[in-house]
C-alpha cells in the first residue's frame, strides 16, 4: 500500500520534472538560437571580450574597419560587457536608418558623461521621447533656420575678420609659423559666443572668457579619452582612470561661468531687443514659454547650461578638426591647393574679402570641404546609437541596449563606392548629381542620418566654406622649415573627434594688399 502511494505521488513528481527540464531546455535552446542570430563577430575573451583583439597600433575605427573586411558590414563585438554593433557599408546604414531610424535612435551614455547635470537640455545626448522632440523643433526652428542665419551673416563675418587679423599679426608679415588649428578652434569659440551671448569670449577683456575656453577643452580632452570603466560595470565605482571625476569637475567649472552669464541677462531682462540687439540663443531660452505641444512650460537653469554648454563643445571642436584637415589635405597637395586660390581669387578678386554670398560661385571651394569631410569625417562613429527595444536587422537579432556605432570612416572609404578611396580628390565632388552630406546619401554620412542627425548642418555648410575660403584667400601658405609636402606627417588622434595627430603648422604669406584690408 505504502509503495503504491508512493508511486503515486512519485509519476506526476517525474512527469513534472521531465515538462520543467524540457521547457529549460527549450529557452535555453532559444536563447542560443537568438545569439547566434546575432551579426557574426570575432570569438569574444572571458570578462574582456574582444577589447584586446583591438588595436594592433591602428586607431579603433580603423582597427574596427580591418575586423568588418573579415566578419561582415555589419558585425558585433563585445567590449566587456558591452554588446556593440559596428555598421561599416552604405548598405547596412541605408537599412538602419531608413528602416529602423526610431528604435535605433536611442543614445549610449559613456560613464564621463554621467554626472549631477544629467543630460536634460541635451538634445545629443538626451534619449528619444518627448523632451528631445521639444529641443530638436526648438534647434530646427529657432537656432538653425534659414531666417536667422542670415540674419546673422554679419556676426559670422566679423568672427572670420578677428581670425584673419589674430593670424597676420602671429604670422609675422610671413616671417613665423602659425598652429592653423588653433585659429579655427578661436574662431569657431568666438562665433558660438556670439551667437549664445552676442560677445566675444576669447580676447584679453574677457577673463571668464579665457577660463570657460580652458574647461570646455579639458571636458572634450577627458571625455574623448577611453574609459575602461565603460566596459567593465564593476570598476565604475573606481573610476580607475580619473575620467570621470576630472569631466564632472571641469563642466561644473564651465557651468558655473556660464550661469554667470545667464544670470547677468536675466537680471537685466527688463530691457526690450531692439533692431539694434538682436535676439541671441540666450534671448530664445530664456524666452520659450513651451511650444504648445510637448516640453515643459518654461526651461529651468540647468536645461539652458546644458544648451549653452553642447552648443560650445559641439560647435566648435567639429569645426576645428574638419578646417585642420583640409588646410593639411591641400599643403600635402600644392596642385589642388594652387587650383582653390585661382579659383578664390578670379572670383573675388584683389579689392575685397570674400563673403558669404560669394560661396555659391566656388563650386571647387566647397568640392574640398566635402573631399575633406569624407577621408576624415569629424566623428568616425557619429554619436554612438542604442537600442531602445529588440529588433531584427538584415536578418540578425538586435538586442535590447545593444550599442550601434556606425564607421562613416569606413563607409567613406569603401572601394566599392568610392574610385581611389584614399586619394583626396575633390574633383570627384564637381561631377553631375555627385552625393551630398544632407543625410540622404548613405555613402557619405559625415553629420549622420534620420532623426539624429546634427541639426547644425545649416549653420555648418555656411561656416565651413567661409572660413577655409578666407584664409585661402588673404594668405599663400608654405611649410615650415623646408619641409617637403610628400613629408608631412598625416595621421590621425582620437578625441571626441578625429584631429590630426601632429597639429597643423605653416607659414602664412599675406596675398597682395591684404595686409591693408586686415589692419
Amino acid at each position: 500500500m505504502d509503495h503504491q502511494l508512493a508511486m503515486s505521488f512519485a509519476l506526476p513528481a517525474l512527469l513534472l520534472a521531465a515538462a520543467w527540464a524540457m521547457l529549460t531546455m527549450r529557452r535555453q535552446r532559444r536563447l542560443r538560437q537568438e545569439q547566434g542570430l546575432l551579426p557574426p563577430g570575432p570569438r569574444r575573451w572571458p570578462v574582456v571580450g574582444n577589447i584586446f583583439q583591438l588595436g594592433g597600433g591602428s586607431a579603433t575605427h580603423e582597427s574596427f574597419s580591418q575586423l568588418a573586411q573579415k566578419h561582415g558590414s555589419i558585425m558585433t563585438l563585445h567590449l566587456g560587457s558591452m554588446t556593440t554593433v559596428v555598421i561599416s557599408s552604405n548598405e547596412a546604414a541605408r537599412e538602419m536608418f531608413k528602416n529602423h531610424d526610431v528604435v535605433l535612435a536611442g543614445r549610449k551614455i559613456y560613464e564621463s558623461m554621467k554626472g549631477d547635470h544629467g543630460n536634460e537640455g541635451s538634445l545629443i545626448t538626451a534619449q528619444y521621447g518627448p523632451h528631445w522632440r521639444m529641443l530638436r523643433r526648438l534647434s530646427t526652428t529657432q537656432f538653425f533656420v534659414g531666417s536667422r542665419l542670415d540674419a546673422t551673416r554679419g556676426i559670422r563675418s566679423q568672427c572670420m575678420d578677428r581670425m584673419l587679423q589674430f593670424i597676420q599679426h602671429d604670422g609675422g608679415a610671413g616671417t613665423n609659423a602659425i598652429d592653423i588649428g588653433r585659429f579655427f578652434f578661436l574662431m569657431s569659440f568666438n562665433l558660438i559666443g556670439n551667437l549664445m551671448f552676442s560677445k566675444d569670449l576669447l580676447d584679453t577683456k574677457s577673463e571668464r572668457g579665457q577660463k570657460f575656453f580652458y574647461h570646455a577643452g579639458k571636458v572634450m580632452e577627458y571625455a574623448g579619452k577611453p574609459n575602461v570603466a565603460d566596459f567593465l560595470p564593476m570598476l565604475r565605482w573606481l573610476d580607475p582612470q580619473g575620467i570621470k571625476r576630472n569631466t564632472q569637475l571641469n563642466v561644473q567649472c564651465a557651468f558655473d561661468i556660464a550661469g554667470g552669464f545667464i544670470k547677468e541677462r536675466m537680471d537685466g531682462k527688463e530691457s526690450v531687443v531692439t533692431e539694434e540687439k538682436r535676439k541671441d540663443f540666450l534671448d530664445v531660452l530664456l524666452d520659450y514659454r513651451g511650444d504648445g505641444i510637448e516640453g515643459p512650460p518654461e526651461f529651468s537653469s540647468l536645461t539652458i547650461n546644458n544648451i549653452v554648454f553642447e552648443m560650445f563643445t559641439a560647435g566648435t571642436d567639429t569645426t576645428t578638426s574638419t578646417l585642420e584637415w583640409a588646410m593639411a589635405e591641400l599643403l600635402h597637395s600644392p596642385k589642388t591647393l594652387q587650383q582653390v586660390q585661382t579659383e578664390l581669387r578670379s572670383v573675388v578678386g584683389s579689392n575685397r574679402q570674400l563673403r558669404e554670398e560669394d560661396v555659391e560661385n566656388l563650386p571647387f571651394l566647397k568640392a574640398i570641404i566635402k573631399e575633406t569631410l569624407r577621408l576624415h569625417p569629424p566623428l568616425p562613429f557619429l554619436v554612438p546609437h542604442m537600442a531602445m527595444d529588440s529588433c531584427n536587422m538584415l536578418g540578425y537579432h538586435i538586442p535590447k541596449e545593444t550599442q550601434i556605432l556606425v564607421n562613416v570612416w569606413a563607409i567613406g572609404r569603401d572601394s566599392n563606392t568610392w574610385k581611389d578611396p584614399l586619394k583626396f580628390m575633390p574633383e570627384r565632388f564637381l561631377e553631375p548629381n555627385m552625393v551630398d552630406y544632407k543625410g540622404l546619401h548613405y555613402e557619405f554620412l559625415p553629420f549622420g542620418s534620420g532623426r539624429r542627425m546634427c541639426p547644425a548642418v545649416p549653420l555648418v555648410s555656411r561656416v565651413l566654406p567661409m572660413a577655409l575660403g578666407s584664409v585661402l584667400w588673404s594668405f599663400d601658405w608654405v611649410l615650415p622649415d623646408g619641409l617637403k609636402p610628400e613629408d608631412m606627417d598625416m595621421s590621425e588622434r582620437m578625441g571626441i573627434t578625429l584631429r590630426k595627430a601632429v597639429p597643423l603648422e605653416a607659414i602664412p604669406i599675406p596675398y597682395h594688399g591684404c595686409q591693408t584690408k586686415l589692419d
